[in-house]
């Protein structure tokens, strides 16, 4: 694919500012420091379009990941969509995890919250992390306990014309 290193394993988020994110804001942080910390590449896609809710200039999204403290290792501004289209992201948070080389190892849900009103009545930190929990079989090549989900959140402002 020539946009990811083959020699570590990756974390692949799609992101923009949604009201999934906003529920618990440290949330994604939380799971981008530890797959940092692990030595994981997170990348975070914003495939919004120009003049769509969730699209930002290069120097905002660079001020937005310093001014949270956020760990992503890279922010790839992707207003065309094509990267998003091409691992079908619909939703944000929309998560992916591609090992050292460069196979698909886990897509959907960052964790097991899902939509509609449990989301609004479940704590974060009662749920299953989709992401966290399988960093360790993904880095020593183990089969993952859950490799798809249902990805839930605000949908993704491609533009498609």
């Amino acid at each position: 694919m020539g946009l990811f290193s083959k020699s570590k394993t990756e974390s692949l988020t799609k992101c923009r500012e949604c009201g999934s994110e906003l529920h618990d804001p440290e949330r994604l942080k939380r799971h981008q420091k530890i797959a940092h910390d692990k030595g994981f590449i997170w990348l975070s896609v914003i495939s919004s379009t120009p003049g769509e809710q969730g699209h930002v200039s290069p120097e905002k999204a660079n001020e937005l990941s310093l001014t949270r403290n956020a760990y992503p290792t890279h922010v790839l501004l992707d207003e065309s969509g094509d990267i998003g289209m091409m691992y079908g992201a619909k939703t944000t948070p929309h998560m992916y995890i591609i090992d050292a080389q460069g196979i698909l190892r886990y897509k959907g849900a960052i964790d097991d919250i899902g939509s509609g009103m449990k989301f609004f009545k479940t704590s974060f930190a009662d749920a299953t992390n989709y992401i966290n929990t399988q960093l360790d079989d993904v880095m020593q090549g183990n089969s993952l306990k859950v490799a798809s989900t249902v990805a839930y959140g605000c949908s993704v402002k491609y533009n498609y014309d």
